[in-house]
């Protein structure tokens, strides 16, 4: 997957991924995680979403959103593979 960093501020960053279920997922972990605002914008239905991300250090709120996520997929897997 493709990420391209496309405002990185103090308390701003904004991220161009090139998958709007990836960018939804990460919309609603970053939002638990404690983000003033996440959200997610694709100016056409052929453009790549745009992740906006506000808050106290937003690359590190991601990578706590990442890690959660990737915990609970981790989890779900573990929980598929009693069920052989």
């Amino acid at each position: 997957m493709e990420v391209k960093i496309l405002n990185d501020e103090r308390n701003e960053l904004d991220i161009e991924l090139d998958s709007l279920t990836i960018a939804e997922v990460l919309r609603v972990y970053l939002n638990k995680e404690g983000a003033k605002l996440a959200a997610w914008k694709r100016d056409h239905p052929t453009k790549n979403p745009i992740l906006h991300i506000e808050g106290d250090n937003p690359k590190k709120l991601l990578k706590r959103a990442i890690a959660t996520l990737e915990k609970e997929i981790d989890k779900a897997v573990e929980e598929f593979k009693k069920l052989k």
